[in-house]
């Protein structure tokens, strides 16, 4: 009988068909034994899907579909991230309605991902953009902004006055906006905050309960982006009038080598100072420009003005220049710092600049303590001199004993700091979710009530410029004070769409509750496997712990120490490259994913993409290894319609070549189980998927009865270990094998361990660690008489001629080196 050609887009949407109409995949609503829950960031819906999209999904994909068949109650959603700023900015390009244009694109991408195979409940599929789902982070607002953890202050903002709207730090690029390519400007509004800051110690030490799961990469740039630091806050009494600048520093111990001040260019006294300078006016408008971040202002030109202002120094009294600089952000403690150009490089350049003292107090050996003729500052530790009393402490202790004596004078205090600032959600552009607040001009900014939520976001706009439509709108403005029943206005911003990202894994465990949560996600939370970028690893993965303790704390997740972090495992996959750079349309370097399919079906792009590199490393693209894999499969293909459906028996006595051929049978399911359990080095695993088929495809069709049951127990193996990689030509494959259900749903195979054993071990025997022989052993020989056989071998014997042995060294099961001269 000829073989069938393998023809896998006829193949795939048939299998396809078959697991939607039997809701194949389809978890339970809460799980009853041992469950995993799988989970890929969920995509953008930009309308195409890109080869990152691919490798994402399908190492999710294989995890857990190689968890379901290892008996595991298994759920794995999908969803969208569908509210953003690039929906607008289409909008206005195609003359399309955000929504319009987004929903589209929602449904060519879910074409497209249902095209890969991907084992999705999509019964529990959700947009961010729709009422259903972002009415519940409005609910949650409002019981935050009752607990006090949502608050309004005015800040100091990226404004980019093209997009009109606030930027994230790392949306400046050069200075301009990441979009507009507009010079961003420095702009004082009323933003909503959310106190992330009361949770940065829990956030921080949270961290420690990961280290098993998450990449010490993403550990530390967690712990560093939180940024505890102890120190002192030191208050600095103005020289004239009242008040003081408080200033946090984590060098108390150089206090007496303060020299001057610096505020930022935003601080009140800056402000105040510039109505009597036009140059110092001058100076804070140019300062107005460019990014807020910390990374951009290390780098730029430090540049400052004197605000003609003193204070008096807290311990000797001496007064103290006040200065405006621009490395100084608003947002770090009250936007003050305190220079000590002898011990901080970047306040040395900048007295150096200006002409400001240099006074040095901590020496140690081979360093001047002459501060005016010091080279760089002395960052280092050592003994204090010019002191006061201080004068001869190590540096170290100094740090308590002036720390006490400003405590004991009411001008400062031990304390501890965050690099971590509050979370600005306030967004002034219009697709996103509506922040339920009402302005009254009699109660204030007051609440919606819970019984009108949600606040639904109109959806029929067509924008004809980044203003906020929001804003023009009286039917949405228009409103009555919940309170008072005065007329007032609904708030026109929009939450960041971090917000929404925060959360969705929750809610994709009760997609269709009540209430923001019910009791079906403390069921299926935490997430056991977690995929997607290391371009995440900061705000997306901080931001979602915070919401997780957030849920927790209103009562919507069990306080039970189980539940505190959303993900319990973390994978970051590499990027996809083309000719050693990242895949993207301006380098030209673009391979479509659908034309990869059309051509040569979803299990090839997904056996490629797993094979070529471990899921944590970037993947070279490769035409040649996309061929291969798709000629892997074909091969397969034949093997197993070549064989047939009906095995003979496995008989009791096997031949020694069939017992060879069962061992390698079992030491590859024993491999790929190994670099599937936890470790998931798919292509290792896949590595042995294709070494043993090659290993079955020298088995004759005559063979003997023996090899040819040892035969179908491995083709058998083979496609159940296959399946997590190429579920569709599996799928038809075990059919094919007689066997009957989905194969997912068949469970993993075990190495027996009878199979595994062999009577001869092979070691490399090296003399000075050069190979000169092959030598076979039985396999519970002792270290003795394996030395004792190696060094009688005549073949061993002629590299020793002369020399003398002076140590051997046997690695079990692997080598033996012979060390002579």
């Amino acid at each position: 009988m000829d073989t069938p050609a393998y023809s896998p887009q006829e193949l795939e949407a048939a299998v396809q068909q078959r697991w939607h109409d039997q809701q194949a995949f389809k978890a339970a609503a809460t799980p009853s034994g041992d469950k995993f829950y799988a989970l890929a960031m969920f995509p953008y819906p930009s309308g195409q899907l890109h080869m990152g999209h691919v490798r994402n999904y399908s190492i999710a994909d294989a995890i857990a579909r190689y968890q379901r068949m290892r008996g595991k109650e298994v759920l794995q959603p999908m969803g969208w991230d569908a509210f953003g700023l690039p929906a607008e900015n289409a909008a206005l390009k195609h003359g399309l309605a955000p929504a319009r244009w987004t929903m589209d694109n929602i449904a060519h991408m879910r074409g497209q991902l249902q095209r890969l195979g991907l084992s999705y409940d999509w019964s529990r599929e959700f947009a961010t953009c729709t009422p259903d789902y972002y009415r519940w982070e409005q609910w949650l607002f409002v019981k935050l902004w009752e607990k006090g953890l949502v608050y309004q202050k005015l800040s100091t903002v990226n404004w980019d006055p093209v997009d009109q709207t606030v930027l994230a730090n790392e949306q400046v690029v050069d200075g301009c906006g990441w979009r507009s390519g507009a010079p961003v400007e420095h702009k004082e509004i009323v933003q909503y905050f959310l106190r992330i800051t009361a949770y940065a110690e829990e956030l921080l030490s949270g961290l420690d309960t990961l280290s098993e799961g998450w990449p010490e990469q993403v550990l530390t740039m967690q712990r560093n982006w939180i940024g505890r630091s102890e120190g002192a806050e030191i208050h600095f009494p103005l020289a004239a009038g009242d008040g003081v600048i408080k200033v946090f520093t984590t060098r108390p111990d150089t206090l007496m080598g303060a020299t001057y001040l610096a505020v930022a260019p935003e601080h009140p006294l800056a402000v105040q100072a510039a109505e009597n300078s036009a140059e110092l006016a001058t100076f804070l408008e140019r300062c107005r420009h460019g990014s807020v971040s910390e990374a951009s202002i290390e780098t730029q030109e430090k540049e400052g003005h004197s605000l003609g202002l003193h204070v008096r120094h807290p311990l000797t009294g001496a007064e103290l220049p006040v200065w405006t600089a621009n490395f100084v952000l608003m947002g770090y403690g009250e936007g003050a710092v305190m220079s000590v150009p002898a011990h901080d490089q970047r306040d040395f350049e900048f007295a150096r600049k200006y002409g400001l003292p240099i006074r040095a107090v901590i020496q140690a050996g081979g360093v001047t303590s002459d501060g005016e003729a010091m080279p760089e500052a002395y960052t280092g530790s050592g003994t204090l001199f010019n002191s006061g009393t201080f004068d001869g402490l190590p540096n170290e202790e100094a740090k308590d004993r002036i720390t006490a004596a400003l405590a004991a004078k009411g001008l400062g205090r031990k304390t501890v700091n965050f690099r971590l600032r509050d979370w600005g959600i306030s967004r002034q552009r219009y697709w996103g979710t509506p922040i339920p607040m009402i302005h009254c001009p009699h109660c204030g900014v007051v609440p919606v009530p819970e019984q009108d939520l949600p606040v639904i976001l109109p959806t029929h706009y067509q924008l004809k410029d980044p203003r906020s439509p929001l804003l023009d709108d009286p039917e949405f403005t228009q409103v009555a004070c919940p309170q008072c029943g005065a007329a007032a206005r609904r708030e026109t911003d929009t939450m960041d769409t971090f917000v929404e990202s925060s959360w969705y894994y929750a809610r994709f465990a009760c997609p269709d509750a009540e209430q923001m949560l019910d009791q079906r996600a403390a069921g299926w939370l935490p997430v056991d496997q977690y995929v997607g970028g290391v371009e995440h690893a900061v705000l997306h993965l901080l931001y979602a712990r915070f919401f997780n303790r957030l849920l927790r704390d209103v009562g919507l997740l069990p306080a039970d120490g189980a539940h505190d972090e959303p993900f319990r495992h973390l994978l970051t996959q590499g990027m996809v490259l083309k000719d050693g750079s990242k895949m993207s349309k301006s380098k030209g370097n673009t391979v479509d994913p659908q034309g990869l399919i059309d051509r040569y079906g979803a299990d090839t792009a997904r056996l490629f993409i797993l094979f070529a590199a471990p899921p944590e490393q970037h993947l070279e693209w490769s035409d040649s290894a996309v061929e291969g894999a798709y000629r892997f499969l074909n091969r397969f293909w034949r093997l197993v319609h070549e064989y047939g459906a009906t095995p003979p028996a496995l008989p009791a006595e096997l031949s020694a070549e069939a017992v060879d051929l069962r061992r390698a049978v079992h030491q590859c399911i024993d491999r790929v189980s190994r670099n599937m359990d936890g470790r998931y080095h798919f292509n290792v695993a896949i590595a042995a998927i294709m070494e043993l088929t090659n290993s079955l495809m020298k088995v004759p069709a005559d063979a003997p009865a023996d090899l040819r049951a040892v035969l179908g127990e491995g083709l058998r193996a083979l496609t159940l270990l296959l399946a997590p990689f190429a579920p569709h030509i599996a799928e038809v494959l075990w059919e094919k094998l007689g066997e009957s259900g989905v194969i997912s749903h068949a469970s993993w195979p075990v190495a027996d361990a009878g199979a595994l054993r062999c009577d001869t071990v092979t070691l490399v025997i090296q003399v000075n660690g050069k190979l000169r022989e092959r030598m076979d052993f039985p396999a519970d020989a002792d270290n003795a008489s394996i030395e004792q056989t190696v060094l009688v071998d005549p073949a061993i014997q002629r590299h020793l001629e002369g020399k003398a042995v002076r140590k051997v060294i046997i690695v079990p099961g692997r080598l033996v080196n012979v060390v002579a001269g």
